[in-house]
């Protein structure tokens, strides 16, 4: 498939991944705050341009019990708004626990707090790679 990137998606903070299909890794990128609480399509716009993705990654947050999570219903809006401006599938991806081990990750050489939303976009992108070999 190529490049994606995979966004780790929330109501004040977007963090955002890019990712390869050939050697199943990714690299967070940036993390980008919500403009009157809506997603900062511009900066979104220019990281699609920029990264030329062949396909997007949600993460679609569920409870330790598989039931989704209050915030889901909004990430699952927020994606299909990326396959309706970008004109690029989309994909759910299971971000359990991802923001837990890039909290604990952030103990590790993380400096800024805003980087774990990255990172935890760069878990969730890597995870639906492994998922996919």
């Amino acid at each position: 498939m190529g490049t994606l990137l995979g966004f780790d998606y929330g109501t004040a903070k977007i963090g955002i991944a890019v990712g390869q299909t050939e050697t199943g890794t990714a690299n967070p990128l940036v993390t980008l705050r919500a403009i009157q609480q809506k997603p900062d399509w511009k900066r979104i716009s220019r990281l699609i341009e920029e990264w030329l993705p062949e396909a997007l990654v949600v993460g679609l947050p569920y409870d330790m019990d598989d039931s989704e999570t209050e915030i889901a219903p909004l990430a699952r809006r927020f994606a299909r708004q990326l396959e309706g401006r970008y004109r690029l599938p989309v994909y759910l991806a299971d971000e359990r626990l991802t923001s837990q081990i890039a909290r604990q990750e952030r103990g590790r050489g993380m400096k800024k707090y805003d980087e774990l939303d990255a990172f935890a976009a760069k878990l969730i992108l890597e995870t639906w790679l492994s998922e996919r070999r």
